[in-house]
């Protein structure tokens, strides 16, 4: 039976409305249980040494009695886990020529960051275990840091790993058309150079482990703060010799993740490692300072960039230089490469043209390593086009709106293939950029700028348009190497009171999951949300699944679950059907009761049938089938990704005195695809500007000559906070995609992609009168004030 999404005269019709969220009260309330929230029999407790130092050779370790200390149990170095603990090397096959040296739980000869782990303490406590690591003496030899990216492929810079030859991780040239001749035209030319700060995720809860591990069944369980537990559970295993079916990763509550969480980090490997060899569980948590040192970063990059235009506006062609430093290693096992090969791919994206070329060269440096965060690459992307796209339209006197609408693939374009070779199956520009137009009264803002700007206030107005890779298939990482899976699924279960339980591979981060995945279920099976228990997150008892990141939620693990759902209702049906001496399609399932499909009148609970199929099976035809478990499994399989689209504008205003900048309004248009629960997708992406706010103003992880990270606390890395924020207003456009029944696509970071370009522009838009231009995030007061010249003349 085909259900009309949405439909408000069908009864439990819960896709595209908002319903309030299963999980919250117990939330609320207090009664989440996290990673730190557990105490498990015998447990001990993990603390590492770090490094102090960027690069330094380790030459040896004195214990000074640690091992023996109050509470103590054991003391791991790195040359200790060696034979415990395999290393890995994080390479993808499909990214050509990509390298990295093998990595180890702690470091063994060299620490190549501050903040690598070097040295483990285990003891009945923490503070245990933190007063033996203060006895502890390291005897470091300081090598030559490599910090500037810029330089690191210089001759005369020392090679970080000898074995690799030199620094390169990776690099890739993409070409089309003749981007030589166009610059060589009459065209209209702008170049600028961009800077995108160092920065990471600064989750609520840390990254959180506890491991335990039971010899005499050979198994292997993790409590894990995650958002991949099935990736985690095949890691472990090849990493620690185990059989995958001998780990069991359980991920509960998780106190924010964006993509911090996605990864595979040492320290949690060697906690994993440990807990194996001793026999016991063992747990590290993660203090904020340690957060800042070793959480992945991301975003660091330098890209030099130009467009040419024609003088009736339309894009010749995009020319991009993308420099980005990772870390000593390339994170396992997603690498730290993709962040660059999405500056690559996403360049001028919503924009058609042909004739495009970009290079991202992505080297090795003594600092934290980066990878993916959430909108890997895209706030770099955008930043990029739609900084060209502003000072191309001001070069040739054109509005900022008006050259896009010459620009943006036409609505009734697709499919299409992209000048990156990235194919779009239906995306809604021009919809979308109407759409903003509207909620945000450009024409009226135009005018109250311009009434503010005769007294001197000078506020501006930024657009940025966007495209938002989601629902990723095998493409991604599949042919690459890395066992990290594209396809989800969702067992749905009818239990015998009539109410249904579904477990997803997808997981909950704070996002929503669990309210989506109910929503889903129930009106595909035809009951009450309240009958939905929703299980994610557990390894041993979920479909075999992606996890969270991606913006895949929805669009595969959703889809996963309105299948199963399905499934579950024929099934349900045919049982009915039978002991109603009806057929399938004369019946219904609406809130929990089998009807006449025609009439509606009840003519069977759930509740009824579940008592007869598990209790009274002995009255059925023997040949019925009476299953009321379904597992379905989903993959996409036309499309590499489902593209999304939208545009966010931005209206601030710019202290000239200060250099300070106040946000007055932001909104955003996202097409999405299906829309499951507008709240829930609201507030996606307003967290997502949120943290492109960060992005564009606040967020940066600074780093000396040295190679030291200067600002590891709260009270000097700055994040956005409420009081900052303006009203940040939604629209939607939907175009669902036809790859699945559902529709969805995703929006988890979509908010990212924009927010920061769109500042930008809307920070040049105001300092225009001055004949500055910022174009280095964040855009701190000092950065603002030297655009506009005010640092120089002493102003």
């Amino acid at each position: 039976m085909n259900i009309r999404f949405g439909n408000p005269d069908r009864p439990n019709s819960y896709i595209g409305r908002t319903v309030p969220r299963p999980n919250a009260r117990r939330l609320v309330e207090g009664r989440g249980r996290y990673v730190d929230d557990l105490v498990l029999p015998r447990m001990l407790h993990v603390v590492f040494l770090r490094s102090p130092h960027a690069h330094a050779k380790i030459n040896a370790i004195a214990l000074n009695g640690a091992d023996k200390a109050k509470g103590v149990k054991r003391v791991f170095t790195g040359r200790d886990l060696v034979p415990l603990c395999r290393p890995w090397v994080g390479v993808l096959q499909h990214l050509k020529g990509m390298k990295s040296a093998p990595q180890h739980a702690l470091a063994v000869d060299r620490a190549t960051w501050v903040g690598e782990a070097v040295v483990a303490v285990v003891a009945d406590t923490r503070l245990a275990a933190e007063d033996a690591i203060a006895l502890i003496d390291v005897d470091y030899a300081p090598l030559d840091p490599l910090v500037d990216m810029r330089t690191a492929l210089d001759p005369s810079t020392p090679v970080l790993h000898e074995s690799l030859g030199d620094n390169l991780t990776f690099r890739r040239l993409h070409e089309a058309g003749d981007v030589d001749a166009v610059f060589s035209s009459d065209a209209t030319i702008v170049s600028a150079s961009f800077k995108t700060g160092r920065h990471t995720g600064v989750t609520l809860e840390p990254r959180s482990i506890l491991a335990d591990y039971d010899p005499s069944e050979n198994q292997l369980t993790v409590h894990h703060s995650t958002q991949v537990p099935h990736m985690i559970q095949v890691v472990l295993a090849e990493q620690l010799g185990l059989p995958e079916s001998h780990v069991r990763v359980q991920c509960g509550d998780v106190g924010g993740s964006f993509g911090i969480k996605v990864h595979v980090y040492p320290d949690e490997v060697a906690t994993a490692a440990i807990a194996k060899t001793m026999g016991r569980p063992v747990k590290f948590i993660a203090d904020r300072v340690e957060s800042f040192s070793t959480d992945i970063h991301a975003r660091d990059h330098e890209i030099d960039a130009r467009i040419a235009v024609s003088s009736d506006g339309k894009i010749l062609a995009i020319d991009v230089d993308d420099y980005t430093g990772i870390g000593p290693y390339s994170v396992y096992p997603r690498t730290s490469a993709i962040e660059g090969n999405q500056v690559v791919n996403l360049c001028g994206g919503p924009y058609d043209f042909a004739n495009y070329r970009a290079r991202t060269t992505v080297v090795l440096q003594n600092k934290t390593p980066t990878c993916q965060y959430r909108a890997v690459g895209h706030p770099i992307a955008v930043t990029v086009t739609e900084g060209l796209v502003d000072m191309a339209a001001e070069a040739i006197g054109m509005d900022p709106i008006e050259i896009r609408r010459r620009n943006l693939y036409r609505d009734d374009a697709y499919p299409v293939t992209s000048v990156a070779n990235l194919r779009f199956e239906g995306l809604s520009h021009h919809q979308s950029l109407d759409k903003i137009i509207e909620l945000m009264d450009y024409d009226g803002l135009r005018a109250d700028q311009w009434a503010h700007r005769s007294k001197s206030i000078h506020r501006g107005i930024g657009i940025a348009s966007f495209i938002e890779l989601t629902n990723p298939s095998p493409f991604m990482y599949g042919i690459g190497g890395a066992r990290i899976s594209a396809q989800d699924g969702c067992t749905v279960r009818m239990d015998p009171d009539g109410s249904v339980v579904a477990l997803s591979g997808v997981t909950e981060q704070g996002q929503g999951t669990e309210t989506m995945l109910a929503q889903i279920v129930a009106e595909s099976v035809g009951v009450a949300i309240g009958q939905i228990k929703i299980v994610t997150g557990d390894t041993r008892t979920t479909p075999f699944g992606g996890g969270t990141w991606a913006s895949r939620g929805t669009g595969i693990g959703g889809e996963a679950a309105l299948q199963a759902g399905r499934a579950l209702r024929q099934n349900i049906l045919g049982v009915a059907a039978v002991m109603l001496q009806a057929t399938p399609d004369d019946l219904d399932i609406r809130s929990g009761q089998i009807v006449d499909a025609a009439s509606g009148a009840e003519r069977m609970t759930l509740a009824e049938l579940g008592r007869v199929v598990y209790f009274r099976g002995d009255t059925l035809p023997k040949d019925l089938p009476r299953e009321l478990v379904v597992t379905r499994h989903y993959i996409t399989s036309e499309y590499p990704f489902a593209f999304t689209n939208g545009v966010q504008a931005s209206y601030v205003e710019v202290d000239t005195e200060t250099g300070f900048v106040k946000l007055l309004g932001h909104w955003c248009v996202e097409d999405c695809g299906r829309v499951i629960n507008p709240q829930l997708v609201d507030e996606q992406i307003r967290g997502g500007i949120v943290q492109g706010i960060g992005d564009a103003l606040y967020e940066e992880s600074l780093y000396d000559a040295s190679g030291q990270l200067t600002n590891a606390t709260m009270a000097d890395y700055l994040v956005p906070m409420s009081a900052e924020m303006p009203d940040i207003v939604i629209g939607h456009v939907e175009t669902p995609t036809a790859e699945s029944e559902l529709g969805a696509k995703g929006a988890g970071e979509a908010g990212t992609a924009g927010a920061p370009a769109a500042i930008m522009n809307a920070i040049n838009d105001a300092i225009l009168p001055f004949g500055g231009r910022i174009t280095e995030m964040p855009m701190t007061p000092e950065r603002v004030l030297t655009a506009i010249g005010a640092m120089a003349d002493g102003r």
